[in-house]
């Protein structure tokens, strides 16, 4: 599995911009989502990255039934590692080191 190593320990607005340039690079690509929600709960699904905005992105989830649901995160969610990215087609990890 491949990382992408993005900024170092301190959170600075240069830190976001990279991890929102790197999740741009992914928009349209099939990725697995792993979401802490918080007291040992953690939510594994697959989507598609549908956009990326200046503060958040955008990941369209396909359910059962067809139906499907889009969620939102910030990108300082990637960055304190709340939620994990990793790009089906060639197992990249976006993540921050």
């Amino acid at each position: 599995m491949k990382e992408l190593k993005v900024g170092g320990r301190l959170a600075d607005k240069n830190t976001l911009n990279e991890i929102r340039k790197s999740i741009e690079g992914y928009v349209g690509y099939k990725v697995t989502l792993k979401a802490n929600k918080g007291r040992k709960r953690v939510m594994v699904r697959e989507g598609v990255i549908e956009n990326a905005y200046p503060s958040i992105f955008i990941v369209k989830i396909e359910g059962e039934m067809e139906s499907s649901r889009r969620v939102s995160y910030s990108y300082s969610d990637v960055l304190t590692e709340t939620v994990q990215l990793t790009v089906s087609d060639d197992n990249n990890v976006i993540k921050v080191s």
